[in-house]
């Protein structure tokens, strides 16, 4: 019997190619609700799933125990249930890799926008303000001589780094190991604890997995210990955040300012957030390049074949 691949968002035409040569393939064409999950998928030999998707061990046995690969196409799976899926015979992948730069640029372009108020200034021209140019019109902060905090050095937490560093930035970062040494050579890095980087930094952008460990990492215990006048990125996993803690923290000049890719409760954004001059939002536009998103598609695709094949996957993840 033909292979039935289960795509649960629109994918690259390339992608659709390399599954359609694996399997019969159906595609959703819009965000499924968990109920209509677990009715697609039954049958299913393969599931492509997007970050939004929370696959657990009922879509498993929904599916049923023809199940062989779960295909997230991102690099965090969080919204996965990977122990579950591998106590089952279930592989699960994701794509590591191809995503690293473009969440890099867009992390150092919020890090540009908060600091130098670029989304308060086109606020302004947009909505035809009068403004005159003066010496002390809408002063932002300077990046240049001061410190940028890491927390998670991995692939794009290294990326981040080494962009800073071309604009003068200090580096430090903290996270569950240290970095190689020749890591922290190149980048010129220190380690800190997470407290002490809190409390270092002038700049703190978050690159940590989001884990039971990480869930509200940034709280308002952890906002209050930050260095004043400091500004958060975050581009990781909306629930490392706080949000109704930072929007506080925003309101009442705890912090000097925050941008952010990512929510707790995607696609829905802390209605306070949106109501502060100080923070620019973005929704979720880390890895969305023209070929960044194809090669995330293609990756996640590749590793659909290659399990069907009787192959090891390009890039599995592990319980």
């Amino acid at each position: 019997m033909v292979p039935k691949i289960v795509v649960t968002g629109q994918l690259p035409e390339p992608a659709l190619k390399v599954l359609g040569e694996a399997g019969e393939v159906w595609v959703a064409e819009r965000a499924l609700r968990p109920d209509e999950l677990r009715e697609r998928v039954a049958g299913a030999a393969a599931l492509v799933t997007m970050v939004g998707d929370r696959v657990d061990d009922s879509v498993a046995e929904a599916a049923g125990p023809g199940l062989e690969v779960v295909a997230n196409v991102a690099v965090g799976y969080d919204n996965l249930d990977v122990k579950a899926l591998s106590a089952r015979g279930v592989t699960v992948t994701n794509t590591p890799g191809v995503l690293t730069e473009a969440t890099a640029d867009l992390a150092f372009g919020l890090l540009l926008m908060v600091t130098r108020r670029l989304g308060e200034g086109e606020r302004l021209l947009r909505s035809r303000t009068p403004w005159n140019f003066s010496l002390g019109f809408m002063l932002g902060a300077g990046l240049q001589g001061r410190t940028l905090g890491i927390v998670g050095l991995g692939q794009i937490g290294r990326a981040m780094a080494r962009r800073a560093r071309a604009f003068g930035l200090s580096i430090v970062y903290s996270g569950r190991n240290r970095a190689p040494a020749e890591v922290e050579a190149e980048l010129d890095a220190r380690h800190l604890p997470l407290g002490e980087l809190l409390r270092t930094a002038d700049f703190v952008s978050l690159h940590c997995p989001l884990t039971p460990q990480t869930r509200h990492l940034i709280n308002a215990d952890t906002l209050r210990t930050m260095k004043p006048g400091a500004y958060l990125v975050n581009t990781t996993r909306g629930p490392v955040v706080d949000e109704p803690a930072l929007a506080e923290a925003l309101a009442t000049g705890v912090l000097a300012g925050a941008a952010l890719d990512v929510f707790e409760k995607e696609p829905e954004v802390e209605p306070r957030l949106l109501g502060l001059d100080n923070v620019v939002v973005t929704p979720h536009l880390g890895s969305a390049t023209v070929e960044t998103r194809t090669e995330m598609a293609l990756l996640a695709a590749r590793n659909v074949a290659a399990v069907l094949a009787g192959e090891p996957p390009l890039s599995a993840v592990t319980a």
